[in-house]
This record gives C-alpha cells, structure tokens and sequence, in this order.
C-alpha cells in the first residue's frame, strides 16, 4: 500500500488502486513464475495499476471538460454499482483473512494494513527477518488459494 501510497496523492485513490492490483495479482497468480519475489512482482502490478489509473483520470478530465453532462451521467450510472462491487470485494477479502491461520493474519496485517516493513516486523514479533519473509510468502500463498478457492 506504502508502494502506492507514494505515487498517488489521493488516500481514496490509493485503495482503489490497492484493491484493483490485489484482484489483478489474483487473477494472474497462476502466470508467477517465481523468477522475482512476490514483493516485486506486486509492485510491477501496482506500477501498472498506478499508469492505468493517471492514463484513465487524463482521458475522462479531456472527455470530461469537452462534455460536462456526460459526467453526471457517468457518475449516476455507475455510481451504485461501483460501491457495491467495492463493499463486496471488501468483504471477501475480510471472509478470506479470517479464515487463515492467525500467524498469516498477523503478518499479512502488519505488512499490508499497516505498512510495516518485513525489518518491522520482525522487530516487533521477535523474530528474524527471514523468519517474516518466509512466512509472508506462505501467508500470500494461503492468502491466494483461499480468495481463488471462495471465488468458484
């Protein structure tokens, strides 16, 4: 989130962009190849996600500013639809979380949630840093096939 967070000024934006790499990872998971971490392959995504989102804020400010109604047409059809997709996405990523293992809650929290890095973390559970990465790739795993597992 921190990795977003520094290349788009807007909180609400960010966790759009957030919650739109975490559905694009999900959906290319099985293409990983593992030949980077998942860290940095998450990051390519975000990086992505974050062009996506400028490229697609410049064409509606263009189309937009030509034709002002069409936004409030927009924002009344898409509107609703919009928040419900969001609250239900939240809400599986909720379900899935709850149903992992508390030592993959924890971690997966401090590191996404809270924006800790894997040092911090290690830090404050008292454990080694490749302890924490370790078990923040099997949390991701887990993670992963649960999410896919509950979307069938």
């Amino acid at each position: 989130m921190n990795f977003i967070r520094t290349r788009v000024d807007n909180e609400e934006e960010a966790e759009e962009i957030f919650q739109e790499t975490l559905v694009a990872a999900l959906e290319s998971l099985p293409l990983f190849s593992r030949r980077s971490s998942s860290f940095t392959w998450l990051c390519g995504i975000a990086k992505h996600e974050v062009a996506d989102h400028y490229r697609k804020k410049k064409i509606k400010t263009i189309l937009f500013s030509r034709l002002p109604w069409l936004e409030n047409l927009a924002s009344e059809a898409l509107g609703p639809e919009q928040v419900f997709l969001k609250k239900e996405f939240e809400q599986n990523v909720t379900k899935t979380l709850k149903g992992l293992d508390e030592g993959y809650r924890e971690v997966l929290r401090l590191k996404y949630y809270q924006g800790l890095t894997v040092s911090q973390i290690a830090q404050k559970l008292n454990e080694s840093t490749k302890t924490i990465e370790s078990r923040l790739w099997r949390a991701r795993q887990s993670f992963a096939k649960a999410f896919l597992a509950d979307d069938r």
